[in-house]
């Protein structure tokens, strides 16, 4: 093992994380100027921040895995230094084996020496391939995967047909998208470009993004006659991130295209309204509310982004497991759960109340006087300020003014 360190010539560092240790970058080392961001500027990539990305992740295999109770295998094709893998291996009962790649050969011998630094030669394998060649090499029915996490630095639509063909009846599919700019409707031409729809730049920016992101997952999945079904999602910090099931059926990937359509956006009055479907129908081109023009989105995903029966088994998993970040998991579970079934978008509360020049009151004071009037209304996880509501806006305004 030191001679396999001696082989690494950049500055390292041995940090620990979840039950396990490992060797990764000192990023310190790495930054010049304080706007450089360190992980890009490694020669492996590793980013402490996504610690909370990765203990969730460790909570959704745990709870996954116990709905299948037998053993499973997990790849993670784009590993760096291999800690997400090396987790599972260490903190997922019932993983029989983890495959972790990378292209990049100074991250194979990495990610090689971490997992022999925490003994876990028989059940942690290590590739040094081209991610899409690796998965396509597991597409075979026998020895395809039980989950696969794809965690990117940037989009993960380069890998979603050899993941889906790598990925077994019932398989999880993990994506992570990190490059929210297109998302968020900052380049709306490289949005479309790379997931087939068109963002929009409105406040539940960071939603449109996960029903983007679904949106062609769905339609990438439907190729190969599978059908997709949202276990779990959420919007953190730089990136958004879904948990999908993917089983066998044509008819399963119809009824999925039935939940792909647009969502029509008036940025004067911030009414909004979903339209399901991908035919041609031509929408109307004029605000209900107020008259003005409408803005458009998709296509994309209008179904369910969130499964509160799955939440519900996460926070068991999570109440087990000791992490440094617990009270956050905990908090984002429980938001999460509440707006499973609540209506898609969501209402910033501290814009509206500058557009009317109002003072800002509670999220939960304007939840409850929504309730009051027979609305369904939940706080989200997407923004703190935020309300998911099937009041109108005109409704929620009056709301805004008499509290």
């Amino acid at each position: 093992m030191k001679d396999e360190i001696l082989t690494i010539d950049f500055p390292t560092e041995i940090i620990q994380e979840g039950k396990v240790e490992v060797l990764v970058p000192k990023l310190s080392a790495f930054v010049k100027l304080p706007s450089e961001y360190a992980p890009s500027k490694a020669p492996v990539f590793y980013n402490p921040v996504m610690e909370l990305n990765r203990d969730i992740a460790v909570l959704a295999l745990q709870a996954y895995q116990r709905t299948l109770s037998r053993e499973i295998s997990v790849c993670e094709p784009l590993a760096g230094c291999g800690i997400r893998g090396i987790r599972f291996a260490t903190e997922v009962e019932g993983v029989k084996k983890v495959v972790i790649n990378d292209i990049n050969a100074e991250a194979f011998q990495l990610a090689n020496y971490n997992v022999r630094m925490n003994k876990l030669n028989e059940h942690v394998v290590v590739k040094n391939e081209d991610a899409n060649f690796l998965l396509s090499s597991y597409g075979a029915p026998r020895v395809r995967f039980d989950a696969i996490d794809i965690d990117p630095f940037g989009s993960p639509v380069s890998y979603l047909d050899s993941a889906i063909r790598a990925l077994r009846n019932g398989g999880l599919l993990i994506l992570t998208a990190t490059d929210m700019a297109p998302l968020c409707g900052v380049h709306p031409k490289a949005c479309i470009r790379k997931y087939g729809g068109k963002p929009l730049r409105t406040e539940y920016c960071h939603e449109l993004a996960v029903r983007i992101l679904v949106g062609s997952l769905a339609m990438t999945a439907a190729k190969y006659d599978m059908g997709i079904r949202i276990i779990f999602s959420h919007s953190t910090d730089h990136y958004i991130r879904i948990y999908s099931i993917l089983s066998c059926g044509a008819k399963k990937a119809d009824e999925n295209i039935k939940n792909m359509g647009y969502i029509l956006h008036c940025m004067k009055c911030s009414h909004r309204e979903p339209i399901k479907g991908l035919s041609p129908v031509k929408p109307p081109r004029k605000c209900g509310e107020c008259g003005s023009k409408m803005n458009i989105a998709g296509p994309l995903w209008l179904g369910e982004i969130i499964d509160a029966k799955f939440c519900w088994l996460m926070e068991n998993v999570v109440a087990e497991k000791p992490f440094r970040q617990g009270w956050k998991i905990r908090r984002l579970l429980a938001s999460a759960k509440g707006e499973a079934n609540a209506s898609i978008t969501y209402y910033i509360l501290d814009k509206m109340c500058k557009k009317l020049a109002l003072p800002v009151p509670s999220v939960e004071k304007v939840v409850d006087e929504l309730r009051k009037r027979g609305f369904q209304a939940v706080t989200t996880h997407f923004n703190t300020r935020g309300i998911k509501s099937n009041a109108p806006v005109p409704m929620i305004e009056m709301v805004l003014e008499k509290i």
